[in-house]
């Protein structure tokens, strides 16, 4: 068999009832080295398909239940199957409130019939009464709601937000958008009216609510189980003028219950030639959400990916590859840390991952294309150059723009933490008019040709690397070489106008420090994503020599800047180390970041949880339990920049709780 960098070459490799268009073709590419396949999939891939999965999706998923999850995880793997995927597995990790993956801690399962919401006093018209149903609009009530008593509760609405010690909010319901759900239990409060959305604009939809645990985001065995409606913005401007004019009295009536239920994953591959314990390339998309956009459109993208590939390996249109592909379908971070704690072996041979939780906008509305998240600087991949190739190839084709951004983390696209080890990348885009967690994200607010995008994209990125063989390993240490090339010299340009700003020669000595620390950095981070793919070891001497050179730029233009300032020679100004944080190395416990789901705030020291990605998620994952916490925060300040945060109070403070472990330390 050819080796597939020549399929895409040349576009040799022609099987019965291929494309005419393709059929003969024996030139180079026309655009580079991806573009058959590229093509190829443009016009296999049926995004009238992938658009009735989505709506069988959301469906079940915009009710937002444990039990309606279950059903979500039945028909994702009935679609696996249907698109041809094999070992077809739904898993049941525990909704148990106690369990957890890494740090992350299985919410409790929840359950609900009935969620209504009134106003019973003063008297308004018949059409404004009923301020929320949930059998009308499901996002009228917030995931994790407690019950009313059976049949329903009257109870008056207190408008407050953060200050309650001198309110009675006994048995009543809170209107506020940032109100504290520990503050109103403490305050015996029934529950919360939440008027809270990321688009006002949207006058009668509503915001979703599932954050309601006590302590962050997941509801837990101990949660507070308190009553909680959404509201709409004419709603809310209802409601506030009332209160403005006397008391209000509402009718609210929830049905809900907690349980020791599931939180489903569905699974399912394309078989490689590799045989069992063959390497894995992953594609991953959250299920449980009540949006369409959020995240059916990027699960339905995921399976039809996999999908087309399997259609066209069973035609002989490509060869089958040598990794297993995989499809996971999971809850969203809860799901993937229990999926790769729980299977240390399949996540230690799955060598690359992409995580698709976007929307799929219409082409005709501003913001609505594709940015591509990169890997973090601790685990700095090849992959970045690939998909950027990829997406350089393909937009142009159906003209349309794309963007990248440097490593950011909401949702499950952490899996580049080294703890973890599996280097992700990721497309972002936008809804047009912004729907995200709210009742307007429809299926009606999805375009076929953005699905079509996520899909293609995504095929072309599992099956290149599915395939790879040593040619196609090397081709794309090249690319990561290039890049690495363009980011020294990115680097190099932003220290430039750091220069040219510059007023004395205490700041151009700081300058200096950092031009040089800046250079060594970008060098090793860039030579890394290049041996991550293949050790082109005369090409880095190269690479090497051009950040030399960059560093002697820097340092001229330094210098030229002092003269011109009358300052004389600069001096490199080297900051002092923290002595304690020379003495610890931090090692971590578990995978996976840290929520601090079950630390109450009051404990916290006024330390941040590290769930999501900013400096303490960057600061822990440079922590390899053999850098000094010094060095670390080096490393995270070349990241992130200059910081004020206090890393030594803070990983004493994950100390102490058992976060992590300090394996070094002098005392």
């Amino acid at each position: 068999m050819k080796p597939l960098i020549l399929f895409f070459l040349i576009g040799a490799v022609v099987a019965p009832g291929q494309n005419s268009r393709a059929r003969g073709r024996t030139g180079p590419a026309a655009h580079g080295l991806a573009t058959e396949l590229l093509q190829m999939l443009k016009e296999e891939v049926h995004p009238d398909q992938v658009e009735n999965d989505v709506r069988t999706i959301w469906e079940t998923d915009r009710w937002f239940t444990f039990p309606k999850f279950e059903e979500t995880a039945k028909n994702v793997a009935a679609i696996m199957r249907r698109a041809g995927l094999e070992d077809v597995e739904v898993g049941n990790p525990p909704a148990d409130g106690v369990t957890q993956g890494g740090f992350w801690t299985m919410p409790l399962a929840w359950d609900l019939k009935v969620g209504t919401l009134e106003i019973v006093e003063p008297k308004v018209p018949a059409e404004m009464r009923v301020l929320a149903d949930y059998q009308k609009v499901p996002t009228s009530m917030c995931m994790w709601s407690g019950p009313t008593p059976p049949g329903g509760v009257i109870t008056e609405v207190v408008a407050a937000e953060r200050d309650f010690e001198d309110l009675d909010l006994k048995g009543k319901l809170v209107l506020g958008r940032r109100a504290s759900k520990t503050a109103l239990a403490k305050a015996g409060a029934l529950g919360l009216i939440s008027d809270s959305t990321e688009n006002r604009d949207l006058v009668d939809e509503r915001g979703w609510v599932n954050s309601f645990g006590d302590n962050g985001w997941s509801f837990t065995q101990g949660s507070s189980p308190l009553v909680c409606f959404s509201i709409t913005p004419r709603g809310s401007r209802l409601l506030r003028e009332l209160l403005q004019k006397g008391p209000v009295k509402v009718r609210a009536n929830v049905d809900a219950r907690y349980y020791n239920g599931v939180y489903p994953y569905v699974t399912g591959v394309i078989r490689g030639t590799g045989g069992a314990g063959a390497e894995e390339v992953l594609s991953l998309g959250h299920l449980f959400e009540q949006g369409a956009h959020d995240n059916s459109t990027g699960v339905a993208s995921i399976i039809h990916a996999a999908g087309t590939l399997h259609r066209l390996i069973e035609q002989g249109k490509l060869p089958r590859p040598k990794r297993t592909i995989r499809v996971l379908a999971m809850g969203e971070c809860y799901g993937t840390n229990y999926y790769l704690a729980n299977d240390m072996e399949r996540t230690k041979r799955t060598v690359a991952a992409m995580c698709i939780d976007s929307p799929a906008g219409l082409y005709d509305l501003a913001g609505t294309e594709h940015t591509w998240i990169m890997n973090p600087h601790s685990a700095t991949s090849y992959l970045d150059a690939l998909i950027l190739r990829l997406a350089a190839e393909y937009y142009p084709m159906v003209g349309r723009p794309w963007h990248w951004v440097e490593h950011r983390s909401s949702t499950d696209n952490y899996l580049g933490d080294p703890s973890i080890g599996i280097p992700t990348v990721m497309p972002r885009g936008g809804y047009g008019v912004l729907a995200h967690h709210n009742s307007a994200d429809t299926p009606a607010t999805i375009d076929p040709r953005s699905l079509r995008d996520l899909t293609v994209m995504n095929a072309a990125y599992t099956y290149f690397i599915a395939s790879a063989g040593p040619e196609e390993k090397r081709w794309m240490a090249e690319l990561a070489l290039t890049r690495g090339y363009e980011q020294i010299a990115a680097a190099a340009g932003k220290i430039v106008d750091q220069i040219a700003i510059a007023e004395n020669a205490n700041q151009l000595g700081r300058v200096l420090h950092h031009s040089r620390e800046m250079m060594d950095y970008s060098l090793e981070r860039e030579s890394a994503a290049v041996r991550s793919a293949w050790d082109l070891r005369d090409e880095l001497a190269g690479l090497a020599a051009f950040a030399v050179l960059q560093k002697s730029r820097l340092e001229r233009s330094i210098q030229a800047r002092a003269k011109s300032l009358g300052a004389g020679e600069i001096r490199e100004a080297i900051p002092a180390l923290d002595p304690e944080a020379e003495k610890i190395v931090v090692r971590r416990k578990r995978l996976g970041t840290l929520p601090l789901e079950e630390l109450p705030q009051e404990e916290r020291e006024g330390y941040p949880a590290a769930g999501f990605w900013g400096v303490p998620t960057s600061a822990l994952y440079w922590c390899d339990g053999r850098r000094t916490l010094a060095e670390v925060i080096r490393l995270t300040e070349l990241e992130m920049g200059p910081q004020s945060f206090d890393f030594v109070g803070y990983f004493k403070f994950l100390e102490k709780h058992g976060y992590v472990e300090f394996v070094s330390r002098n005392k």
